[in-house]
């Protein structure tokens, strides 16, 4: 036997040494306290269309959609974060990089079809035929509720649909819908013939009405559940909730400074976690800046640059005004998307849809910023280093919020784990 192969009694020794090493680490994870943020509300900037992660926050090589050479359809520039590097239209948010935890390695395996992309970005597991599960939105205000009772868990400002809506959770943890920033949520808005007398009147006798109905339906969880979303809904109503839409109350100088609609978007949300809403999604897709929004098909990839303008504009505002209002380090900021778009262009000078490697920003939240997490090939193709799924995208946000990842929701008596076995990103919370 050569000095370079074991016997069958050593390699018996060395196998259990290895089994012990191993049982041991098992049980030194499932001991160990999870990564706990401090982050009290969270604030979640959609890009909805599919964001090209080369044009924004992982910029390559200079490509050419004319001799259809792939690559970035910008130059990049440097960051508050030595050697890493960003897309020329976010100068400002280069300045401040340093505030943010660029993950470029975010991966799923939903390519074609937006809505079911945008379904596994926000519930963080892949869809089955018996279980709508709940938002990631959905989930935190079901954990956490709101830290005002006047005011919502969660707000939606943008597009209402399933993927952003409470699942097997129930109407008490859905969302708030806002159309329009500067009104409130036209639900809640009394109309001008209906006096303060009046509406007392009609809340007495819904009061009446419920209370017979809920007498006779007393144990059906359904019922129930949209009894208390409509008992909470009258309770939004208030003067205190409603303030929150006072834009103009804010300097004109603030306001500029957060640019257009999206922007005013922007402001609000930072309004409303002061309030006390824990989860707020903005929603960043106006087509009509560019014609397609972040679905940078043919020609909406020419002007893509405007998209990108505003989001630099609206975001590093965002980061700065929560700082100055001491609300950085107990907000995490996020911005996603449903994938990210291949580095060649098709006939028309567009991208397509890709989903093996694509870029997601996390920011404030009391993580460890000014880091990036995952790198790509050459061309943003294949992921090199540190993978990160949505999964563990999920337990990320969540144990950044004090939830623990690796708790249970349940859906009627049957226990679901909150995610999709993710593992939090371990060195955002270490210093």
């Amino acid at each position: 036997m050569t000095e370079n192969h074991l016997s069958r009694r050593e390699l018996l020794q060395h196998s259990g040494a290895v089994g012990m090493m191993a049982a041991t680490q098992a049980t030194c994870l499932e001991g160990a306290e999870p990564p706990h943020g401090k982050a009290d509300s969270c604030i979640f900037i959609w890009l909805g269309g599919g964001a090209c992660h080369i044009d924004t926050f992982d910029p390559k090589r200079r490509g050419d959609p004319q001799e259809k050479k792939a690559g970035s359809a910008y130059n990049p520039i440097d960051t508050a974060i030595d050697g890493v590097q960003v897309c020329e239209h976010l100068p400002e948010t280069a300045r401040i990089l340093d505030r943010t935890v660029l993950v470029r390695s975010c991966h799923h395996d939903v390519i074609d079809e937006h809505a079911a992309a945008v379904n596994r970005v926000h519930t963080g597991r892949p869809p089955t035929g018996t279980t709508i599960y709940p938002s990631i939105g959905s989930v935190t205000a079901h954990q956490l509720e709101a830290r005002n009772d006047n005011v919502p868990a969660y707000v939606v400002m943008g597009y209402p649909s399933t993927s952003r809506g409470p699942g097997f959770l129930g109407a008490r943890n859905s969302y708030l819908y806002l159309t329009e920033t500067s009104l409130g949520p036209a639900a809640l808005k009394r109309p001008h013939d209906v006096t303060s007398a009046r509406q007392q009147r009609r809340n007495t006798l819904l009061d009446q009405l419920r209370s017979d109905y809920l007498r006779r339906n007393s144990r059906q969880r359904k019922v129930n559940n949209y009894v208390e979303a409509s008992v909470a809904g009258m309770k939004l109503a208030g003067p205190e909730f409603m303030k929150v839409f006072e834009l103009e109350t804010e300097s004109e100088e603030l306001r500029a400074r957060y640019g257009g609609e999206f922007g005013q978007r922007c402001l609000l949300a930072r309004r409303l976690v002061q309030t006390g809403v824990r989860f707020v999604e903005v929603s960043f897709n106006l087509n009509f800046i560019n014609g397609t929004g972040w679905d940078t098909h043919n020609e909406g990839q020419e002007n893509q640059h405007r998209l990108i303008r505003q989001l630099d504009q609206a975001f590093s505002t965002l980061l700065m005004d929560l700082e100055k209002h001491k609300r950085l380090d107990r907000t995490l900021v996020v911005v996603a998307t449903e994938f990210g778009r291949p580095p060649e262009f098709d006939n028309r000078g567009g991208r397509g849809h890709y989903s093996k490697a694509f870029s997601m920003v996390l920011a404030g939240g009391g993580l460890q910023t000014g880091q990036v997490v995952g790198v790509t090939d050459e061309l943003g193709k294949e992921i090199l280093q540190d993978p990160v799924s949505l999964a563990d995208f999920h337990a990320t946000i969540y144990a950044a919020m004090g939830i623990d990842p690796s708790g249970l929701i349940y859906d009627g008596n049957r226990p679901v784990p909150i995610t999709d076995s993710g593992t939090p990103i371990e060195r955002l919370f270490t210093g």
